[in-house]
């Protein structure tokens, strides 16, 4: 059983595919031993195809939906075949560092927190645009109204913990209110989020930027109704 299972959610991004895979499974982390679980979201420019070509390395697992069915689905899916104890996301379009998932390990390995989230600077030469930060202060901070905590940043995709904590939040979202179901869950749960800051690089539309204004309001929906 591998320590850790990276779970890489994938729709529609051949271009940052094999850097993406390279750099799971090359990054120093503090763990013995990974997997990678990637789930294919219905890919439509080929993702589907080059996943499909086989020769990856025998801790890599790819799946695959038949339709586009959202990211949380996809999430959804690679935590029902994760094997490591401890599972993180990584999304596959490079604004994330996978070398930064050792400091949101750390913390779980130390003992010192069964949640941890990766939370991003938003610095000038690092965000989308300022209604993108905006939007992502918003919807945290409707987290720590509505569940009375202080966290930074709900949205970011670096979050960790053990597989087993994972499938007791009984995750259903489909798409990027997933975001807020998880967060809602934890704290709901009585557990505590752990938080350190990682580097982030948010693409542009042109590049293949997928998350809207319509999705804050989803996550804002989900986090009301799970309180």
């Amino acid at each position: 059983m591998p320590e850790l299972t990276i779970v890489m959610p994938v729709y529609n991004e051949r271009s940052t595919l094999e850097e993406a895979v390279r750099d799971a499974l090359e990054a120093e982390l503090p763990v013995e031993s990974r997997e990678l679980v990637i789930v294919d979201d219905g890919s439509t420019d080929g993702t589907r195809e080059l996943l499909g070509r086989g020769g990856w390395p025998d801790h890599v697992r790819v799946y695959h939906h038949d339709r586009n069915l959202g990211k949380g689905a996809a999430v959804r899916t690679a935590i029902a075949h994760a094997r490591g104890r401890w599972a993180a996301i990584l999304d596959a379009d490079l604004e994330y560092s996978a070398s930064d998932l050792g400091k949101v390990l750390d913390p779980l390995i130390a003992g010192d927190a069964e949640v941890v989230f990766g939370v991003r600077g938003f610095d000038s030469h690092s965000s989308f645009s300022f209604w993108y930060v905006l939007g992502n202060k918003a919807v945290t901070m409707t987290a720590n109204v509505l569940y009375n905590t202080w966290l930074a940043d709900i949205m970011t995709c670096h979050k960790a913990m053990a597989t087993e904590v994972w499938r007791s939040l009984d995750l259903r979202s489909r798409g990027f209110e997933l975001e807020g179901e998880i967060t809602a869950g934890v704290l709901a749960g009585g557990r505590r989020v752990y938080e350190v800051p990682i580097t982030y690089r948010a693409r542009r539309r042109e590049e293949g930027k997928k998350l809207t204004g319509w999705d804050a309001l989803r996550v804002v929906a989900m986090l009301a109704r799970r309180r």
